[in-house]
């Protein structure tokens, strides 16, 4: 029998490990990190993200609205609201509505109908079947809005919806302007033309979400992305009969600010924060993230249990469990 000496071992076994890693080659990092075991019963902790869409300049405001032919998403500093088509060949999205009075937030109406908020035109519109707009809101007590950012359906039918400042400061977002309101609020809207104010506590208001049962509003605090010194963090209000409660701190981030919410069929808690998509339990302990390469600015669940995320200049999607 040969002898080996140590040396040609040593070769041999590293011969074997590079042909090994030739054939094979090492796989990404997860994009999901796991802070809580109950993740894994929302996303696998092994699930890839794909990029479907990597051409706008700002993307936000992702909606599935299969009646307009899939995923709706603003692209607000090219003004312009896209339409993605249905994976898995999405192909090259539609354009919907350019120019779209750098369009922001989008969501849809009990009727299926989309809503949506311009920074330009510092209003809530509404799209018609027929593709017309309806003037949801843009004034509230004689002056004119700020620049609605996000939109949701409350439980109650009526439209909520935030009006931050960003499109009247950002000069690729709207036209700058003076506001006119004397605080940053979240707004109520019953019916065309009727504009409640709900709460000016936020500094920044920006993403909004309900709990399923409609007895809770999620509201990001967005002041620190304009002064270093402002809020970064997740609050919570009671719903009572139309009405917000006294509001609790839900989460606070170490840094960044958190943007967009959404909220699935258990209560949790989905926003978008400049590390990626970060998921917390109704109690509000942190389950996890989703990493995004760049600044996640909002998402959307879509049909077949897939979140789609909108991140600067790209839209992804990621399949959750649930």
């Amino acid at each position: 029998m040969p002898q080996f000496d140590r040396r040609t071992l040593l070769k041999a076994s590293l011969a074997l490990c590079a042909g090994a890693l030739a054939g094979s080659p090492a796989r990404a990092a997860p994009v999901v990190r796991v802070d809580d075991p109950r993740l894994a019963a929302i996303v696998d902790p092994e699930a890839d993200l794909a990029t479907l869409y990597a051409e706008g300049r700002w993307c936000e405001g992702p909606c599935w609205a299969p009646a307009l032919g899939g995923l709706v998403f603003s692209d607000v500093k090219a003004n312009r609201i896209l339409v993605l088509g249905p994976e898995p060949a999405p192909g090259r999205p539609a354009t919907l509505r350019a120019p779209s009075n750098n369009a922001n937030g989008n969501t849809l109406d009990g009727q299926g109908r989309l809503v949506t908020c311009e920074h330009r035109g510092r209003r809530v519109v509404r799209r018609e079947p027929g593709g017309s707009l309806t003037v949801l809101a843009d004034s509230y007590d004689g002056r004119k809005l700020n620049s609605p950012n996000d939109a949701v359906e409350g439980p109650d039918g009526a439209i909520w919806f935030t009006d931050p400042i960003y499109g009247i400061t950002e000069p690729e977002e709207g036209i700058q302007a003076e506001p006119e309101q004397a605080a940053r609020r979240v707004y109520r809207v019953p019916e065309p033309g009727r504009v409640e104010a709900m709460t000016d506590v936020l500094d920044q208001p920006n993403g909004l979400a309900f709990a399923p049962d409609g007895r809770t509003l999620y509201v990001s605090e967005s002041g620190a992305a304009l002064n270093p010194e402002g809020g970064r963090a997740i609050l919570a209000f009671p719903v009572e009969g139309g009405r917000l409660g006294r509001h609790r701190v839900f989460a606070e981030l170490e840094a960044g600010v958190p943007d967009g919410l959404k909220v699935d069929a258990r209560g949790h808690l989905f926003a978008a924060c400049i590390d990626g998509v970060r998921i917390y339990h109704p109690d509000g302990t942190p389950l996890g993230r989703i990493a995004t390469p760049v600044v996640a600015a909002n998402m959307a669940f879509g049909a077949g249990g897939r979140l789609y995320i909108a991140a600067s200049h790209a839209i992804h999607a990621i399949d959750l469990k649930a």
